[in-house]
């Protein structure tokens, strides 16, 4: 008889993870569901089993804290797993968690913007999971993410999802080509409201569960506190000066600020105005109008290729934070891992810390982390 292929999907206790589990587990797949527990309280109901560090089974342990994924949610997902009648783990990510938060902190103590998706996806969802996947011998993974993959011939892609608006490739460029060529995803073609109608039809309680909006760990947006928290020496007094040399104001710290923004500056100049600089060197915000804030050719450093890395110029259309249209532009290849996108028009409010991420109609080239606004 031939074996059943077997995958590991990650569960968060969502509605679209939930469905990628029932989907594959229809579609005739040994499906594994795992909850990743990211904060001291999300441990497991008591019904479900925990994975340690090297892939064995230990005992949950119990309640204490709040984390950043709730206890709700891991009751959720074993939930869905009981229906389905599947292993149900939960893995312990506490400490790798803690590490992404930390790098969000020290990147706004850098004056730099994280996007702390893109590496949750490549150090845990990507990264770890792949190694639990392993040692219960897992052939493929699979998520709830919005997007594609393909091969082509015997190299892996990965594309758009078909419909735009719930698009989530952008915050995948990072995978490992190895890793993304067992990975599923298997609501690439489904619209989210096909996804909640296939749940209500399933008789799944979370059908109607609201979609999470934020930064996991910042559900109030205070992304300040956090970096308060971890970094207070990041906070200092500092002057607020227009491009034009005017000094307009003081600022209390430069987590309060990122490229681009235009309100909750407190000062005024007489017309619109938006953050057009920050100096950690001398801990000073500049501001400007919003010419200021376009930027033409742009930089990324530590720059992963999901195609075979060109060494010449080349056309793509280019995407500089996750709801930003992809413009055309000509990606210049650089020494040390680097690139330099040659915008066709100039772009507004180009992040430093921000995720750079490479088209070509649909298909992700690769991508990197935005080093300067201007090569």
């Amino acid at each position: 008889m031939h074996r059943r292929e077997k995958v590991l999907v990650a569960m968060s206790g969502g509605v679209d993870s939930s469905v990628a589990a029932c989907l594959l587990s229809e579609q005739g797949y040994d499906v594994v569901g795992v909850f990743m527990r990211l904060g001291p309280g999300n441990v497991p109901p008591p019904e479900s089993r925990v994975l340690d560090h090297a892939g064995r089974l230990a005992a949950a342990g119990r309640e204490r804290h709040r984390g950043c994924c709730s206890v709700a949610d891991a009751t959720d997902a074993r939930a869905v797993a009981g229906k389905l009648d599947i292993p149900f783990y939960a893995l312990n990510f506490e400490q790798d968690f803690a590490h992404l938060i930390d790098h969000f902190a020290d990147e706004y103590a850098a004056a730099r913007t994280p996007n702390p998706c893109v590496l949750c996806n490549q150090w845990l969802k990507f990264g770890k999971l792949v190694e639990y996947a392993d040692a219960i011998g897992a052939d493929l993974i699979a998520t709830g993410h919005y997007a594609q993959s393909g091969m082509d011939g015997d190299r892996p892609t990965l594309c758009r999802a078909r419909y735009l608006t719930k698009d989530q490739s952008y915050v995948l460029f990072g995978i490992d080509p190895r890793v993304l060529r067992r990975t599923l995803f298997p609501l690439g073609r489904m619209t989210k409201e096909e996804v909640r109608a296939y749940a209500r039809r399933l008789g799944l309680t979370l059908h109607d569960k609201p979609e999470s909006q934020d930064i996991c760990f910042v559900p109030d947006r205070d992304y300040a506190r956090v970096v308060r928290a971890r970094r207070p020496e990041a906070f200092r007094r500092g002057q607020i000066r227009h491009v034009d040399g005017r000094l307009l104001g003081e600022h209390e710290g430069l987590p309060h600020f990122t490229i681009g923004q235009r309100r909750g500056l407190r000062v005024a100049a007489g017309s619109p105005i938006y953050v057009a600089d920050l100096d950690p060197a001398t801990n000073t915000v500049t501001v400007g109008p919003r010419e200021a804030v376009l930027s033409r050719t742009p930089t990324a450093t530590r720059v992963s290729w999901l195609c075979e890395a060109p060494s010449e110029p080349i056309r793509a259309d280019v995407k500089i934070r996750y709801h930003h249209k992809a413009a055309p532009a000509e990606v210049v290849p650089l020494p040390d891992a680097r690139v330099c996108a040659c915008f066709d028009e100039p772009q507004l409010a180009v992040t430093p810390g921000q995720a750079m991420v490479f088209y070509r109609g649909d298909e992700v080239l690769g991508g990197g982390w935005i080093s300067n606004r201007e090569g």
